[in-house]
């Protein structure tokens, strides 16, 4: 099967549903090696990216929405993935939305697969680097 469009990816990011930023971040930090690039708080959560994870936190009940996200991916665009999403099938299930990095949504694609994808501005983008 070949494939007509592509989306460019930046970056993956596998999610981790936590209780506690701040008590979880140290054992990543260490983990990782690396500091978080960013840290912000998006409706009842504190997120923080560090490495290859984006750390969600909150109470239960904050994060019941979230957990059914199997990943994160950073595009360089999301009309690419809305056209993607129109030419292969699939439900948008939230979005576009503006968010403190850039622009969101969310996709279930055929097979299941349910994937936040965000357009960062310019200053979330300069942490990819």
């Amino acid at each position: 099967m070949i494939w007509e469009m592509t989306v460019t990816v930046l970056a993956t990011l596998a999610r981790v549903y936590v209780d506690d930023l701040d008590v979880a971040l140290p054992t990543f930090v260490e983990l990782t090696g690396e500091q978080p690039r960013l840290r912000f708080t998006y409706r009842d959560l504190d997120l923080a990216s560090v490495g290859g994870y984006l750390l969600l936190a909150g109470s239960r009940e904050a994060l019941a929405p979230y957990r059914g996200t199997h990943a994160t991916t950073i595009v360089e665009s999301i009309d690419q993935v809305l056209r993607l999403v129109e030419e292969h099938g699939g439900e948008l299930l939230d979005g576009p939305n503006e968010v403190p990095t850039g622009r969101n949504l969310t996709v279930r694609h055929p097979g299941g697969a349910t994937i936040e994808y965000v357009q960062f501005h310019a200053a979330a983008r300069a942490t990819l680097a």
